[in-house]
């Protein structure tokens, strides 16, 4: 072979070698950039060409995958709508995924792309059948679901239900929210156009209030404050602690006064259980100041304050203790106030530990997992989370909590022949607004436990007359009337 056909044979062989060296690092090296690419649309059509798993509860798909006659194949579509769209979130071709649809150890189990699902999709390579995605059913009650919605009406705000013993989530509405179908569509102008008109709207649709909102949690926070003093030993749901009229925050002009402008109690005194009865302003005060910032914050870590990384699976902000309060900081924290914050989850959490005989649960949305010939491949089991307070202390909280019920701020949430346990909550927000009305109670009958937060921003329709007894107090009896009747 004369040299120039040398050559061409190595640049041949040097092409050859080229090609295959490029081909191999796209195929095998480079695949997983390639198809996490957003302007690739061949993974786009690939995802969407497996029929997703629906989300379900008590046996009604409340999100499902329909055949479409586009390059999609299947269509989102959510038969639940607004009343779970906060939960379900939503799954867009333009968008992604939110909610169930995208939580950490769940969206992969609804696309069928899980590990706990790759016997069934080598199964399906042999056999030729089409990958389906695995069915997750939530534990949300429909009934309770639909009741607390209705209970909320058009104001802004949320309501958590939780079963205290399993921590499993009963209910959870947040309003106002949105039709995840418009965001689910295969005409992409129209899905952003949806979508943009949700994202600045003024009222948030798009927020779940329940888990991804944190507000100041006003009174309600008394009982968090009230569990560090019992828990301290130093006091006992009978110990006379002071209550004046007002008193003046240390070193500070400032003043702090109790709602009623009067002191608790004769001689400017009362019973702890009479200045939670009554949630006295400047009786906290005093008791956050006598416990101390630390024991404060470490008993509202206890309850799963500061935590930031709680899922449910979705998601939840985490609800704050600040971090290094003054004295007169300590005081309002105390109260609720200051720079503290609690998701209505997060209130939910401390009415069902002590419910529960000071034992947290963990939270939980979802019950169990099918795959598409529907056998069981995850049953979610309750696991204990924390255990904030003793069941001493427990019980003496208890006591205290019905007594706002019984006879004081929380009277509206009275139901006959039921033991109601509750705490009511006025939250101040900014200069000039409304304040936000809470409630977090729990009560049981029929052998079934309910612990429940309600808050509704800027006291609804109430306005500057809003109070958390007249406003969310209601809403959580019809939620627990539901159970325990």
């Amino acid at each position: 072979m004369n040299g120039p056909l040398r050559r061409l044979a190595a640049v041949v062989v040097l092409l050859f070698a080229s090609l295959f060296a490029s081909s191999t690092f796209i195929q095998f090296f480079d695949a997983g950039s390639l198809n996490g690419r957003p302007d690739n649309v061949r993974t786009l059509y690939k995802e969407y060409g497996r029929q997703r798993g629906p989300i379900v509860v008590a046996g009604q798909e409340v999100a499902r995958s329909v055949p479409s006659k586009d390059q999609y194949k299947y269509l989102r579509t959510y038969p639940g709508g607004a009343l779970y769209a906060p939960v379900t979130g939503f799954y867009s071709v333009v968008y992604g995924e939110t909610g169930i649809e995208g939580a950490v150890g769940v969206g992969d189990l609804l696309a069928g792309t899980a590990d706990q699902l790759i016997y069934r999709r080598i199964s399906d390579l042999f056999t030729g059948v089409q990958p389906q995605g695995a069915s997750v059913e939530l534990t949300l009650d429909p009934k309770l679901q639909r009741i607390a919605w209705d209970a909320l009406g058009d104001q802004r705000g949320a309501v958590v239900a939780l079963d205290p013993k399993t921590g499993d989530v009963l209910a959870m509405v947040s309003k106002p929210s949105y039709d995840p179908n418009q965001l689910a569509g295969h005409d992409n102008a129209k899905v952003t156009g949806a979508y943009r008109r949700l994202d600045t709207d003024a009222n948030a649709p798009l927020l779940n209030r329940a888990t991804s909102q944190s507000y100041p949690p006003g009174s309600t926070y008394k009982l968090i404050t009230a569990a560090a003093a019992l828990s301290s030993g130093r006091f006992d749901k009978d110990s006379t602690i002071p209550g004046p009229a007002s008193i003046q925050l240390p070193q500070s002009q400032n003043r702090l006064a109790n709602d009623t402008n009067a002191p608790c109690g004769p001689g400017d005194s009362s019973t702890l259980t009479q200045a939670l009865t009554e949630s006295c302003n400047t009786s906290f005060a005093l008791l956050g100041h006598e416990v101390g910032a630390d024991a404060m914050r470490r008993q509202a870590e206890a309850f799963g304050f500061d935590a930031s990384d709680l899922r449910i699976p979705l998601k939840v902000a985490r609800s704050s203790f600040p971090a290094s309060p003054d004295a007169a900081q300590t005081e309002l924290s105390a109260i609720g106030q200051f720079d503290v914050t609690a998701t209505p989850l997060q209130m939910a959490m401390v009415s069902a530990a002590i419910a529960n005989g000071g034992v947290l649960m963990k939270p939980n949305l979802v019950r169990r997992v099918r795959s598409a010939d529907l056998e069981v491949i995850q049953t979610v089991t309750p696991a204990e989370l924390s255990r904030p307070v003793s069941s001493d202390v427990a019980d003496q909280l208890r006591s205290m909590m019905l007594s706002v019920v019984t006879s004081g701020t929380g009277t509206a949430a009275q139901i006959d022949g039921v033991d109601v346990a509750g705490k009511t909550g006025t939250a101040q927000t900014a200069p000039g607004k409304p304040p936000h009305a809470w409630f977090t109670c729990f009560a049981s009958g029929k052998g079934r436990d309910i612990a429940v937060a309600v808050v509704v921003e800027y006291g609804g329709k109430a306005g500057n007359e809003a109070f958390g007894g007249t406003v969310a107090a209601p809403i959580a009896r019809k939620v627990m009337e539901a159970v325990v009747r």
